[in-house]
């Protein structure tokens, strides 16, 4: 599904300027008509259904899991899983609070507020609503979180954003995480424990699943060579591909957590320093 709006399908129309400019804010109605022609092309009569996407696409998945979910049968295996969108919450290596300003600024912006947990905005400021560690203590489906522990966007956006390193000490860190040193990688451990914090609530949901590797990457499940091949990365000898079906088809509890950098050779490492 495109999401066209910049706001994983969730913006409202209620936002858009009257004034003559061209900003149109219709992802959620984008959702909502999407649903509606799938669901009358046989959706409907679906036994088995997965939601997923990656990067705003996941984040996209976890916003509209339990909606997805309530379209469907009930005696259907519905499920979501959502790749590289468990944006967190974090201060940058300045102190500042870059993400959060920028989601306060999306969700401002596109009304984003009425298609967040309703709970969960009478709690806190909104704009909180929209990050992952929120979403995920509201949804009632089963979730599996696939997301590496050193998320190369996350790194260059969340954590090391431009202009948040004038003296370019971490310009070649944030491109390859092979170029870093070791105060930097004491940072980018730091920055893993936020996210496995994040994830505490899921680590202890029965239902749940997640893939968390030391990778310095960004969506993995729609390349073979990181979803499932003979070089994909594995936690526990399992691809994402193998641990993402023994939780789909209830085989077995997956919970995959990788060793902290650089412990698994089998990891796919971007490297942003090398020619293209």
């Amino acid at each position: 599904m495109r999401y066209c709006d910049g706001a994983s399908l969730a913006g409202h129309p209620e936002s858009e300027f009257k004034n003559g400019t061209k900003l149109l804010f219709r992802g959620q109605l984008i959702w909502e008509a999407i649903m509606s022609e799938l669901l009358s092309l046989g959706l409907s009569m679906a036994k088995q259904a997965l939601l997923t996407g990656c990067s705003a696409g996941g984040l996209a998945t976890l916003i509209h899991c339990d909606d997805f979910r309530a379209h469907l049968p009930k005696d259907a295996t519905v499920k979501c899983l959502a790749d590289a969108g468990f944006f967190l919450d974090e201060l940058d290596i300045l102190g500042n609070r870059t993400m959060s300003n920028f989601y306060h600024d999306v969700v401002q912006l596109q009304g984003v507020a009425k298609s967040l947990h309703k709970k969960c905005i009478t709690e806190m400021e909104p704009s909180k609503c929209i990050f992952p560690q929120q979403i995920i203590k509201n949804i009632r489906t089963p979730l599996f979180i696939v997301n590496p522990a050193y998320d190369f966007w996350q790194i260059q956006h969340v954590l090391v954003p431009a202009g948040s390193d004038p003296d370019g000490y971490w310009r070649r860190c944030r491109l390859s995480i092979q170029k870093c040193d070791s105060t930097q990688i004491e940072n980018l451990q730091g920055f893993r424990s936020s996210l496995l914090k994040a994830l505490s609530k899921l680590q202890h949901d029965n239902e749940g699943g997640m893939f968390i590797n030391s990778c310095f990457v960004h969506c993995q499940t729609w390349m073979t060579e990181t979803w499932h091949s003979s070089n994909s990365p594995r936690i526990n000898n399992k691809t994402i591909a193998e641990s993402v079906g023994d939780w789909y088809f209830n085989r077995k509890v997956t919970k995959e957590i990788d060793c902290p950098y650089p412990c698994n050779p089998t990891c796919y490492h971007m490297d942003f320093t090398q020619p293209s």
